[in-house]
């Protein structure tokens, strides 16, 4: 393993947000509140604990609003990427803010996701592990059973050293992505034009042997649908470190 010192991030915001109904028709995704605080400050908070001293947000739907609310923290700096002119999914999005970052490796994270801690603070275990040589991209997993509101059938299998292969046509899969990741910038060169999926980018790992993850400890809230806001709602008032 090699020391890591990764103190930048990416927050995806630019989503429509249309499966959270009528709680977007007045604010972008990332401000809906979940137990009296929104999802990105949620986010923003975790990272700044991490030692993350820089953020990347892109924008797009409802853009103006969110950056109006970003713009009033001043714990943290914060960078906009901006997508008005055209929604760029979440691989073009992080193609198109790539030179924001130097060269250097960085977190990439899902607005929407949020999870109650274990003993050990997640993102800070995620840093530690990153080891440039072994890895192009390393994952935030949740076990699928451990994750709330979630009924889909899985995303990965895990070996013993970490290394991840996709479920594929098997029935279900033990563990279920986050949303959250470090990625090395040599992972998304070349990358496609205009808008497409991050899958890209991992598939490309995947294939080089060099997709690795992290098992959450935790329970990671699932928050894609105002039932999954009042479920995380509903969890974070009883465990409120999330």
């Amino acid at each position: 393993m090699t020391a890591s010192n990764i103190t930048q991030a990416m927050v995806l915001a630019a989503g429509l947000g249309t499966r959270m109904g009528p709680l977007t028709q007045d604010r972008p995704k990332p401000l809906v509140e979940v137990a009296g605080r929104a999802l990105i400050d949620r986010v923003i908070d975790r990272l700044k604990a991490a030692g993350v001293a820089r953020i990347v947000v892109n924008l797009h739907f409802k853009a103006d609003q969110l950056q109006a609310h970003l713009e009033q923290r001043r714990d943290v700096e914060i960078v906009f990427s901006d997508e008005r002119g055209q929604l760029l999914d979440t691989g073009g999005g992080i193609a198109k803010a790539l030179p924001l970052f130097g060269g250097q490796p960085f977190i990439v994270h899902n607005s929407d996701s949020i999870w109650t801690e274990g003993p050990r603070q997640n993102l800070k275990t995620l840093i530690d592990s990153w080891d440039t040589t072994r890895m192009d991209c390393l994952l935030l997993l949740s076990r699928r059973e451990e994750a709330l509101g979630f009924d889909g059938a899985g995303d990965f299998f895990r070996d013993a050293g970490g290394c991840l292969a996709r479920r594929g046509d098997r029935p279900q899969a033990p563990f279920v992505w986050t949303g959250v990741q470090i990625v090395s910038p040599a992972l998304l060169r070349p990358c496609p034009g205009g808008a497409f999926s991050a899958n890209v980018f991992l598939d490309r790992a995947m294939a080089r042997g060099r997709l690795f993850g992290n098992i959450l400890d935790g329970i990671w809230m699932h928050v894609g649908s105002p039932a999954g806001v009042r479920a995380a709602h509903q969890w974070i008032t009883r465990a409120p470190d999330a």
